[in-house]
């Protein structure tokens, strides 16, 4: 309770006090040394964080936690956080999309580049021409690409999604009174806490309930993440197979219908050889911060040149396009 009514108040001028001389040294230790807290006790708060290897610095952890209590309720009663579906992050590649056909873009589904060619000067102020996927050649004053290079020591995590022929539903209760009936629910377990198999580092479960439309009724997914180490595929496998066992009843035995286990790296973003730009790819991190979208703000900037600087040219800020306002007025 000590800790909780800190982390609240936790960047007020007495508390920075307290965490300050702490704030990059990890967590755990500010919690060991300031509140006496035991390791079963910081195991629990630093999961809070929803740190991938559980060595979050007290700085990020502290505002990470703050953030997440800060938000209960914030989007309805009961619960703090908009959780993406399908175990990634695809969705967000979809809000981008649809921001660009609001500005007046045009993206096409389903189609990629097979080439691309630097060009001369042209006239139309074209510096490449694109072979796309769809047989189609274009030219464009910019081209912008993601980071596709995965250098040998890039951060890797270790990824298993299974479908279980159970609706698991003791997972999905509302805690709090009028809260609606949770879809998503996250369980984690601690470094080395599962049998049989080297774990050091922590393993997420992120189970959604059919609710979220990723799989029939009556059953249910789960997406299990560690950082990759020499057994983390074999820890992630018996993983599922303890969260099962706990979460069987009697005769009712859940099991997995589907499985599939892969790794996921981080692509680097090598300086490209030509004037085009490449965006780096997002950070493996569980929790989204608003920081992974910077590089796409300075991605702007560069393709905007000059006309950036002009005060009436303002980043995600989009005029109504001819017409939509009279059509809007029809369902009035």
């Amino acid at each position: 309770m000590k800790f909780l009514k800190f982390v609240f108040d936790y960047d007020s001028e007495d508390n920075r006090r307290t965490w300050t001389p702490h704030a990059d040294k990890p967590l755990a230790e500010f919690l060991a040394t300031d509140f006496k807290l035991d390791a079963a006790l910081q195991t629990y708060i630093v999961t809070l964080t929803l740190s991938l290897d559980g060595t979050i610095s007290t700085r990020a952890g502290l505002a990470a936690i703050h953030r997440h209590l800060s938000s209960m309720g914030a989007f309805g009663p009961g619960f703090a956080a908009v959780y993406p579906k399908w175990g990634g992050l695809s969705e967000i590649a979809q809000v981008g999309c649809r921001a660009c056909a609001v500005g007046g873009a045009v993206y096409m589904l389903g189609t990629g580049m097979k080439a691309t060619r630097p060009l001369e000067a042209q006239e139309d102020g074209a510096t490449f021409e694109v072979d796309l996927t769809s047989d189609v050649t274009v030219k464009t004053r910019a081209l912008v690409r993601g980071a596709e290079d995965v250098p040998s020591d890039a951060e890797r995590v270790s990824r298993l999604t299974a479908v279980i022929d159970s609706p698991l539903s003791s997972l999905f209760q509302a805690a709090v009174e009028g809260a609606p009936t949770p879809a998503v629910a996250v369980i984690a377990m601690p470094a080395e806490s599962v049998k049989d198999v080297a774990s050091p580092y922590p393993i997420y479960v992120f189970a959604h309930s059919s609710e979220t439309g990723e799989c029939p009724s009556g059953q249910s997914v789960l997406y299990f993440i560690t950082p990759k180490s020499a057994a983390s595929t074999e820890a992630l496998q018996k993983a599922l197979d303890a969260l099962l066992l706990a979460l069987s009843d009697g005769a009712n035995h859940p099991q997995a219908i589907y499985k599939v286990a892969y790794e996921q790296a981080r692509a680097g973003a090598p300086v490209p050889s030509d004037a085009s730009l490449v965006v780096p790819s997002l950070p493996l991190d569980l929790a989204f911060s608003d920081a992974a979208l910077d590089p796409v703000k300075d991605t702007w900037t560069k393709v905007m040149g000059s006309a950036a600087e002009d005060l009436d040219v303002q980043y995600m800020k989009f005029e109504d396009r001819e017409g939509v306002g009279e059509e809007d007025d029809v369902y009035e």
